[in-house]
């Protein structure tokens, strides 16, 4: 890969930046990565101690959970070249911990659920770690994965909204399964992303990123509680 600023690269269409400007992008956003698992916790332990999301009711809180996503997201596009937007997204995540704290009060009720907690966050660093280093040793252009990446993302969503309804044990354990699938595949494709010069703003590229760490530890974390959850 040619590191000269003026290169383009055909398979991927952008102009590549050098390689000590994407080895900053992703320093940046490892850094802004690791920052953001403080308003995370601080969001969730909020939610769990004083069961303000629990207490909305399951429809009520999904409104507020995509009132609030959509809201964030807008605002972090908008703000991503400046300062603000480092405010902003670390404001999106102690949102997204308040919203995490339903699932972790349930887990919390099990007799080993600190225990399972710890388990969904190992496994997630996990596939972190593994999508990170390949994403560093894959030569080849994974730019059309993002196609089929989001083709399944829409239909985990719909079929997740008809599950509201059904309530099925069955599909609530596959549509797990299937989103840490997905996720762990767009996670692959973001750091790759991030690596190739593709995404060149640290808060785009960390938001992203957050996101699908942020959905697959929720992922493991259901599925650890219906396998492994201990009742007293």
């Amino acid at each position: 890969m040619n590191d000269n600023y003026q290169a383009v690269q055909a398979d991927y269409g952008f102009s590549v930046p050098s390689l000590a400007e994407r080895n900053r992008v992703l320093r940046n956003t490892y850094l802004l990565l690791a920052v953001s698992l403080i308003p995370t916790a601080l969001g969730a332990w909020i939610g769990v101690t004083t069961g303000v999301i629990a207490a909305m009711g399951m429809m009520m809180s999904l409104v507020f959970f995509m009132a609030g996503s959509f809201a964030f997201m807008y605002a972090i596009e908008k703000t991503k070249e400046s300062g603000t937007g480092v405010a902003v997204l670390l404001a999106f995540t102690f949102f997204m911990g308040l919203m995490l704290s339903r699932l972790l009060s349930a887990v919390l009720g099990f007799k080993n659920g600190g225990s399972l907690i710890m388990l969904a966050f190992g496994g997630t660093a996990g596939v972190f770690f593994a999508m990170a280093s390949l994403a560093s040793v894959i030569k080849r252009d994974l730019s059309n994965m993002g196609k089929f990446l989001f083709i399944g993302t829409i239909v985990l969503l719909a079929a997740g909204l008809v599950n509201i309804f059904v309530q099925s044990s069955a599909m609530m354990i596959a549509l797990s399964v299937m989103a840490v699938a997905i996720f762990s595949g767009f996670l692959l494709f973001e750091i790759k992303r991030v690596v190739d010069g593709g995404e060149t703003n640290y808060i785009a590229a960390t938001t992203a990123i957050y996101l699908d760490i942020f959905n697959i530890f929720q992922n493991l974390l259901a599925l650890l509680g219906i396998f492994g959850g201990e009742r007293d």
